[in-house]
């Protein structure tokens, strides 16, 4: 595999890009307010609730916040999805970007169900943190089995 068949589209890179430094922004402002429950700014009351959410027992795995978990995926996906990174000839590394996604994805599903099923309320910004993730997933599914080999790419 050449260097050339590394490449996917401009777009993809920026865009990747983007949407890690939305969801890094979300997940430190989410770390903050994990530490400072007084300057989350949201809706206390109805469905929408995002201090219950944050405050809840499923707001831990293993003891560590959820919310400092976002932030690692956050800090490594922005690293890996550089327009720098995506020009890499390292093919981990671009097997990692499609791998950490999928699994992101796979644990935004649990947080989901954890939201409305076990919470019963909905934080906001948790909610356009899962969003950015699908919207990663969304694109890093377009590019990346061509990128690796995985599909043949129209000619």
């Amino acid at each position: 595999m050449t260097d050339s068949d590394l490449r996917v589209p401009r777009w993809a890179e920026y865009t990747t890009f983007a949407l890690s430094l939305v969801g890094l922004g979300l997940s430190i402002y989410l770390s903050y307010t994990h530490l400072h429950p007084g300057a989350l700014v949201c809706s206390s009351s109805g469905v929408i609730n995002c201090a219950k959410v944050t405050t809840s027992a499923e707001s831990h795995v293993l003891g560590i916040p959820v919310a400092y978990l976002g932030v690692a995926n956050y800090v490594v996906m922005t690293a890996i999805n550089s327009p720098l990174a995506w020009r890499s000839p390292w093919r981990w590394l671009h097997v990692a970007r499609f791998v950490l996604v999928v699994l992101a994805m796979g644990f935004v599903l649990w947080l989901v169900y954890a939201e409305v099923i076990l919470i019963g309320n909905i934080c906001e910004y948790c909610t356009l943190v899962h969003l950015t993730t699908f919207a990663l997933l969304l694109v890093l599914t377009r590019v990346s089995p061509y990128q690796l080999g995985w599909a043949s790419r129209a000619r």
